[in-house]
């Protein structure tokens, strides 16, 4: 296997070269010290993240971990997958460290050290939860929009809030809020989205005072105070009233980030051009993607992508081109990439519509080389001595619900249940999709003797079905959920110290890029 220094792999992060830096350790691993610029793409999973990582099988690779062998494993499947250009960085982390260069804990660094520059840089005011407690008591006119994921605001929300994810804020303003006298407060867990949201309403130039609630949901519960949790109140769907408005505010954020607005003829030569990475990314809400979108495209939530880049783009060097129906979303998003430090960044002119055509038909899964078995048969022999269910989802989804008695497990690292599994006698995988169950087959094959099948649909259809999950919260420990980067709130113990500790993490960034001395946000850089 090639390698390469850390000497060496910092003049390629400083080149204009494309390269893509991946991290073979689990996700949980991971956020305890990497490079700035890896992307964690976990050997348990890596056959199934690194393809949408890496569009193109030519650019420059380079696997890394801290150390332990697994960046040696994560290069050979590269390999297979057709990539040309893998190496190995000698030594991993330490060998970085030890060559004078910084290491960085966390996930989604790049994002997150961007949102704090946004705050120095245009000094987005914020509020403190204890005021804004004062002022939701008082009656002010004002609005809270929680700028995180749906799915993260039922878990947990400021009350009064509605939920409005980032990439919606400025497309939707003008009919959630028509009153120029009416406060806007944007809200998250932490700080980015917070400052994200509240700053995408400035730069979108709207007439109201907007602030961000300083250390979003977790300042709320530090200050004592309660967070609503099961809601659902959300912006209303469809197409604003106000578009025209709000495509005349993006237009113009977009033209002075140096976003380039290019035809559908365009796009389809950037597809066809073999000699550069291209990510085509639809900003618009989930459940607009799903009702249809153009081939080729993958679905990246405006707001979710400026704070997790590296979930969608893996290529440092790529051309990024965002779609969406009004081009109000696209424009938003490309103007904060373009900021970020990505320089190729494209909006598509015109419809949605008629880039669209017909949608393909979802990629079917790799099918698991053994049986499968559905709910009900499952059901029906969940008592049966000697039926074993191993669950392959995550830790923090298997400590939110999970088939009773099943065995929680990484898929390349199954060997750790073998004692559980050496008297079974059917054992049945549930698994997120298809891909990471097939993949697992020949891991258990060698584990047990067992009949082996996998649950069609995996936790998701049994929960769909009604029957009963088990819920636990302390299994896997935290220490244990290597997975998963745990987030303060999803601790078992420490949690207050751990969003303090957060917090500062946070804060501090805006600091370690300056060491870190690779890192160049803002236009011209």
């Amino acid at each position: 296997m090639k390698t390469v220094d850390a000497k060496t792999l910092r003049g390629w992060i400083e080149d204009s070269q494309e390269l893509a830096i991946l991290d073979a350790r689990e996700e949980g691993e991971f956020g305890a010290s990497h490079l700035f610029w890896a992307i964690p793409c976990p050997l348990s999973r890596a056959e199934i993240r690194a393809p949408a990582l890496l569009p193109r099988r030519d650019t420059r690779v380079v696997c890394t971990d801290d150390g332990r062998g697994l960046a040696e494993k994560l290069a050979a499947v590269m390999e297979s997958l057709g990539c040309t250009h893998v190496c190995v960085l000698a030594g991993g982390t330490k060998a970085w460290e030890e060559a004078g260069f910084v290491l960085f804990s966390g996930v989604n660094v790049p994002s997150k050290a961007f949102g704090e520059w946004v705050e120095h840089h245009y000094g987005t005011e914020s509020v403190d939860a204890p005021v804004l407690k004062e002022w939701i008591d008082a009656g002010r006119d004002m609005v809270v929009l929680d700028s995180r994921t749906a799915e993260e605001f039922a878990r947990m929300t400021i009350p009064t809030a509605i939920s409005v994810p980032g990439g919606e804020l400025a497309y939707r303003i003008g009919d959630l809020v028509p009153s120029p006298d009416t406060l806007v407060v944007v809200n998250c867990a932490g700080r980015t989205r917070s400052i994200m949201g509240a700053e995408s309403l400035r730069r979108a130039g709207i007439p109201n005072k907007v602030v961000a609630l300083r250390n979003g949901t977790m300042g709320w519960e530090l200050a004592g105070l309660t967070c609503d949790r099961g809601r659902t109140d959300k912006f209303v769907p469809g197409t604003p009233q106000t578009v025209a408005e709000a495509l005349r505010r993006a237009t113009a954020f977009a033209e002075a980030s140096g976003v380039r607005v290019i035809s559908p003829a365009e796009l389809a030569r950037f597809e066809m051009d073999p000699h550069r990475t291209l990510y085509v990314l639809d900003v618009r809400d989930p459940a607009e993607y799903r009702a249809g979108y153009r081939p080729g495209s993958r679905n990246a939530p405006g707001g979710q992508l400026v704070q997790a880049t590296d979930t969608w783009i893996g290529v440092r060097g790529a051309r990024i081109v965002l779609l969406c129906d009004t081009g109000v979303r696209a424009r938003m998003s490309a103007a904060w990439l373009r900021l970020m430090g990505h320089h190729d960044v494209f909006v598509v002119d015109g419809n949605l519509a008629a880039l669209r055509g017909s949608a393909p038909a979802p990629a079917e899964a790799d099918k698991p080389a053994v049986g499968t078995i559905d709910v009900a048969g499952l059901a029906a022999s969940l008592d049966t001595p000697g039926t074993v269910v191993v669950d392959l989802g995550r830790s923090i989804d298997y400590r939110d619900g999970h088939i009773p008695g099943a065995l929680w497990g990484i898929r390349t690292r199954l060997s750790a249940l073998g004692a559980s599994l050496a008297a079974a006698k059917q054992v049945v995988v549930a698994a997120p999709d298809g891909t990471l169950a097939a993949l697992a087959v020949p891991e258990l094959r060698g584990l047990t003797g067992a009949d082996l099948r996998v649950l069609e649909g995996g936790t998701a259809a049994w929960k769909a079905a009604g029957q009963t999950l088990a819920k636990d919260r302390t299994v896997p420990a935290d220490k244990d959920c290597v997975d998963f980067y745990l987030r303060p709130y999803d601790r078992n113990s420490g949690v207050e110290e751990a969003m303090h500790a957060y917090l500062s993490w946070e804060i501090d960034l805006v600091h370690e890029i300056v060491r870190d001395g690779t890192v160049r946000f803002g236009i011209g850089h």
